[in-house]
């Protein structure tokens, strides 16, 4: 803004919530430029800082600017809120006179609002500047203050390490400062305790900007990969990106991941992966559904997905899950003929920023159909990798009997999971978990324990995808043969085409 005020421009547009921090900063220029600052709002007029004292007829927009022009000293004059009256032509009128005077003086006026709304005739003469959230340094001194507030208080506790104070300063980006103080404080009085475990009550703030987007949908973070079976390679990768959020992976010279596309066949972890990240990396997950983009009024769906990138890059680092892609860019080549392009125009808005994007927004998306998938979504740079996830394997069928039956409080070495899995050969992760609770019914019913022949039985009376849809996940292997890195280390068996796939 300095830049700006120095170089006359009459009128700017502060795009902010944050009313207090952007005033401050106009307070330091106006020190700074020997120049007097006045404060307009409709409740009270126009004050001159340092001043208590107002004028009542200045509380009128007209009454308002008249002041300012009337004004002979250097000034800067901020108006809260303004922007509703601007669709008043007499307003309107009058700013492009304000617009004409102040070029020849040392006056500025500044628009201070959390909505832009600049009227056609006045988008030459207004300068829009859309002033940044608190950096990972504000955040920091804003954390030290709330330590050195609460540290002589005996009855809390701050357990800060270095790695500690990093985490809660990285979970509050995207927060005003008013909010993340809040965060701050709210987990003091929770726990009477400040320590690294807060961040998930500084996530929890995040997730109310998230619900008022209705856009977005928030998840929370209560999965974890100890209750995904098999998928080491995917595992193991996902692991190690985790780190390079830090700010020791910037001095390494790592770059910040982007995302991971992640294709494979129906029930078998994609979605409960993505859950996982979350947990594992503890970063908000933000679910975007392409299909709510879209809307009936035109250009709407252009908007929407412009306010869920802006609003997930404002609340990074963060993880953005858009469940199977397919069903929403599927219709991009045919889009000019039916919705008059908006599918294609949504969809390369999503690229382009997939590609050019600079905040840390992690992107997993997954995919069931990659043959209705635009192929320029699968170009280098868009993702860091594509996974396939195939069938689980006999030894990751056995682990997903153990977590399943040890998350329904039953002792999995009470069972042979050889056997469990070795009957279900074709099985997905999920296919297994409804087999396990329909076994768990039958015993429910027959007033007994679950035994090995509920098991069998269940596992015998469902048909998997496997055999329904064979013919498409043959297809889909074989695309993925070497298109696509494999999430398991291990061989997946032979179906009843008798056919064997390796990786």
């Amino acid at each position: 803004m300095d830049v700006l005020i120095r170089a006359r421009y009459s009128i700017l547009y502060v795009v902010s919530w944050e009313e207090d921090r952007v005033e401050r900063s106009l307070r330091e220029i106006a020190r700074k430029r020997d120049k007097q600052m006045f404060t307009w709002t409709i409740t009270r007029g126009m004050i001159q800082e340092g001043e208590q004292k107002n004028d009542p007829s200045t509380s009128d927009p007209l009454r308002a600017l008249d002041f300012a022009m009337e004004h002979k000293d250097p000034a800067l004059f901020v108006l809260r809120d303004f922007d509703p009256f601007l669709d008043d032509p007499t307003v309107e009128r009058k700013l492009r006179d304000v617009s004409r005077s102040f070029r020849a003086s040392y006056k500025t006026l500044i628009i201070v609002s959390p909505v832009m709304c600049i009227p056609p005739h006045l988008e030459k003469d207004i300068t829009v500047i859309d002033y940044p959230l608190p950096s990972q340094e504000e955040l920091g001194t804003l954390l030290q203050g709330i330590v050195d507030q609460v540290s002589a208080n005996p009855n809390i506790r701050i357990e800060l390490d270095e790695e500690g104070r990093e985490l809660l300063v990285k979970a509050a980006l995207g927060l005003t400062a008013s909010e993340a103080e809040d965060a701050y404080a709210k987990a003091v009085v929770l726990n009477g305790a400040l320590d690294a475990d807060d961040v998930e009550v500084v996530l929890a703030e995040k997730e109310q900007i998230i619900r008022k987007s209705g856009i977005l949908e928030f998840h929370p973070a209560d999965e974890r990969f100890s209750s995904i079976g098999g998928l080491d390679c995917l595992k193991d990768w996902l692991s190690k990106r985790g780190k390079a959020f830090s700010e020791s992976a910037r001095q390494f010279g790592l770059p910040q991941p982007r995302g991971v596309l992640l294709l494979g066949v129906q029930g078998c972890g994609k979605s409960l992966s993505a859950k996982a990240v979350a947990g594992l990396w503890h970063l908000p997950l933000l679910r975007l559904d392409v299909g709510s983009v879209f809307s009936g009024v035109v250009g709407s769906s252009e908007q929407n997905m412009r306010r869920a990138m802006r609003l997930s890059e404002s609340i990074s680092p963060c993880i953005l899950w858009l469940d199977e892609l397919e069903k929403g860019f599927s219709g991009t080549q045919s889009s000019s003929f039916s919705d008059a392009g908006t599918t294609s125009r949504v969809f390369g808005s999503f690229v382009t920023w997939l590609q050019e994007k600079t905040e840390p927004v992690f992107v997993i998306a997954t995919a069931n159909d990659i043959t209705t998938l635009p192929p320029e979504l699968m170009r280098k740079g868009r993702f860091d990798e594509i996974f396939f996830i195939d069938l689980p394997s006999a030894p990751e069928r056995e682990e997903i009997f153990r977590i399943h039956l040890a998350k329904r409080k039953r002792d999995p070495d009470g069972f042979d999971l050889a056997a469990l899995a070795e009957a279900s050969v074709g099985f997905s992760g999920s296919e297994i978990e409804q087999a396990v609770i329909s076994a768990l019914y039958d015993a429910f019913d027959a007033g007994r324990e679950v035994t090995q022949a509920d098991l069998l039985a269940a596992i015998q009376d469902t048909v998997p995808l496997s055999e329904t849809r064979r013919e498409d996940i043959e297809a889909l292997r074989e695309w993925a043969n070497d298109r696509a890195r494999p999430a398991s280390v291990h061989a997946v068996e032979e179906l009843r085409t008798g056919r064997r796939i390796e990786f």
